[in-house]
């Protein structure tokens, strides 16, 4: 039985295999409308998500299979006091697959080692989103052609976004990669992801506090929110939430083949005018995600379609 807490727990052949299999659930939904026929998963979420969840659900339901679980922490036996060890061996009883997002760290390892079913890390505190960085992997792919070659500025809360920590991880495996990463000294990208990936691997990488001066060679721009929930005052959050805001202006800058992405939800650090851009595809992205979450789904239930 595997788990997904990590992007690094699939080698680069398993995840082309699993980027493989979801561009052929897209070629042909059909042939998988009922793969998952009699089977549930759980969906444990600890913190407020529309996405993420509701993807997972909607994957799920897309292979014929049902769903059940809770949306917020309020709405469990967590507000009586119930450990996520005990919550998932009950959760066990119920279901095939279970996907969990909670505010700890490490929360999802947790379920991990008591569970008698696949678990899926749907989120972590400022950890891991292995999920969005699949979606990520899918999207670059899917749309690039590639995914060595690339220059890939990250842009916005870089201390705090698990989006970026995880992407950085993923990313790393692949020939040529170069990163650069555009945020103010304040939201800078942690020491040990500087140091124990990027610096370790010797994969090139600047640091810059102005997007205009980020833009010009891009390949991709992966934007990012300013995430209030993982500040500890309002007045910092205040002072940062403006930093960055993509505008058409700002995307004269940027070459014509360049992709924004961005994990969502959005705040106001792209600009609706952005939206009719051909280069915007944070909301293609969405629709990736489905995709890989249908073929993680299989995969973890070693469930295989002719």
């Amino acid at each position: 039985m595997r788990h997904l807490m990590s992007p690094l727990d699939f080698s680069v052949e398993e995840l082309d295999k699993l980027m493989d299999l979801a561009g052929d659930i897209e070629a042909h939904p059909e042939k998988y409308a009922h793969a998952c026929a009699g089977k549930k998963l759980a969906t444990l979420f600890y913190e407020p998500s529309t996405r993420t969840r509701l993807s997972h659900e909607a994957a799920m339901m897309n292979l014929g299979g049902n769903v059940l679980g809770f949306s917020s922490a309020a709405s469990s036996s967590a507000t009586k006091g119930e450990s996520v060890a005990d919550t998932i061996r009950m959760v066990s009883c119920y279901a095939d697959i279970c996907a969990i997002r909670h505010p700890k760290e490490g929360a999802p390892m947790v379920a991990a080692q008591h569970s008698s079913i696949p678990v899926i890390n749907a989120g972590d505190g400022g950890h891991q989103h292995p999920t969005q960085t699949l979606t990520d992997l899918l999207t670059i792919r899917s749309l690039k052609g590639r995914l060595n070659n690339l220059k890939i500025g990250l842009c916005g809360d870089l201390k705090f976004g698990r989006t970026v920590h995880s992407l950085i991880n993923a990313l790393v495996r692949y020939e040529n990669i170069e990163f650069v990463l555009i945020s103010p000294e304040e939201l800078r990208l942690p020491g040990y992801v500087r140091k124990d990936v990027l610096d370790k691997k010797n994969i090139p990488y600047t640091e810059v506090e102005r997007l205009e001066d980020a833009l010009p060679d891009l390949d991709i721009l992966y934007m990012t929110r300013v995430q209030k929930e993982r500040f500890f005052n309002e007045e910092d959050y205040v002072r940062m939430k403006d930093f960055y805001i993509l505008d058409k202006g700002k995307m004269e800058l940027a070459p014509k083949d360049m992709l924004v992405l961005h994990p969502l939800p959005r705040v106001n650090e792209i600009s609706v005018e952005v939206d009719d851009d051909p280069r915007a595809v944070y909301f293609k992205q969405v629709q990736y995600g489905v995709y890989i979450r249908m073929a993680l789904i299989l995969t973890l239930l070693d469930i295989h379609v002719d």
